[in-house]
């Protein structure tokens, strides 16, 4: 799950200065960095809350840090080019969201040091060495660890025991979930569930791909974040409200939409632990000296507005466990 990325404005920007409280420190060096995304923009309070963690390690836009955005919208074809723009900047910097994003800027740069935030398997896609030894100008925070799609499906087992015909949409794009799908039909048979895999290879197909989990006699929908999913969030959820599929998702904002479960990592940790990354680069480490970190911490979601539209009982074994619930 990868969640959509909270930044707002023009491709190079500083637009925080309303809630910047700089003015009266002394002049400092501006650093420059850059940051390259598929997705949108996102709304200015979601942006404010995100630089949070960057506020308190010191780093403050506009005042002693400027951020050359670029944002490819949904259209992965646009990464390489706005990765090469982003370069020709100079920026002393490059983070970037997903691996895609992340392809893109090393295929562009092997000096400029690049943090990637929420790659699926680095070492597979060829972003790293090793997660222990990254061993270039790459390092960051991968999006899961091998054990989250199996406790996300336990879950489900534990939400929904009459369940057996679970839907799952793959993007057959993303290398990560392509290299682990034997795994994962090894977990839904040792849980009891037989899996129906639709591959969804563009979120213009996400909707008809739904359809069809249902016409195929699905019980229940499983969602693994994936940036196009991420980003049509809303769009999924009311495809699968609408054939009366319960669903299990990795990112929070489909919890939102109307996801009956989600489990995934802890947002705040994971910013957090990504600005701690940028603040130790900015102040001269090394990538090739940073291991790769993955997720440690995670939340367990619940709506049970969607539960009840659904008329599903949520056991309260569950809810005690919930980080969240909506009512």
């Amino acid at each position: 799950m990868m969640e959509r990325r909270r930044f707002v404005g023009v491709a190079a920007c500083a637009l925080l200065a309303p809630w910047s409280a700089a003015s009266a420190q002394p002049k400092q060096k501006i650093r420059q960095i850059a940051w390259l995304t598929p997705t949108d923009p996102s709304p200015p309070a979601e942006t404010r809350k995100f630089w949070l963690p960057a506020r308190e390690l010191g780093w403050i836009e506009g005042e002693n840090l400027l951020i050359h955005f670029r944002y490819a919208s949904g259209r992965f074809e646009l990464l390489p080019g706005l990765a090469q723009e982003l370069v020709r900047l100079k920026p002393e910097i490059i983070v970037t969201e997903g691996t895609d994003a992340t392809l893109a800027a090393k295929g562009a740069t092997g000096s400029i040091p690049i943090i990637f935030d929420g790659a699926a398997d680095p070492v597979g896609s060829g972003l790293v060495a090793s997660l222990a030894r990254p061993g270039s100008n790459v390092t960051g925070l991968s999006l899961v660890s091998p054990e989250t799609d199996a406790k996300r499906l336990s879950l489900l087992r534990e939400l929904l025991p009459g369940a057996q015909r679970i839907g799952e949409l793959i993007n057959p794009e993303n290398t990560f979930i392509r290299k682990s799908q034997a795994e994962n039909e090894r977990t839904y048979r040792s849980l009891g569930l037989s899996p129906i895999f639709i591959e969804v290879a563009a979120a213009g197909e996400l909707e008809n791909a739904i359809a069809e989990v249902a016409r195929r006699g699905a019980q229940a929908l499983v969602i693994r974040a994936d940036l196009w999913s991420v980003a049509k969030h809303d769009a999924v959820m009311r495809a699968a409200l609408k054939h009366a599929l319960p669903t299990v998702v990795g990112g929070r904002d489909f919890l939102e939409a109307g996801a009956l479960l989600s489990y995934t990592l802890d947002e705040a940790d994971h910013t957090g632990r990504l600005f701690r990354l940028l603040d130790k680069v900015l102040r001269g480490a090394k990538p090739a000296d940073l291991p790769v970190e993955q997720p440690t911490k995670f939340q367990l979601g619940i709506n049970l507005k969607t539960a009840k539209a659904l008329g599903v009982s949520v056991p309260r074994s569950l809810l005690l466990r919930a980080d969240e619930v909506i009512r």
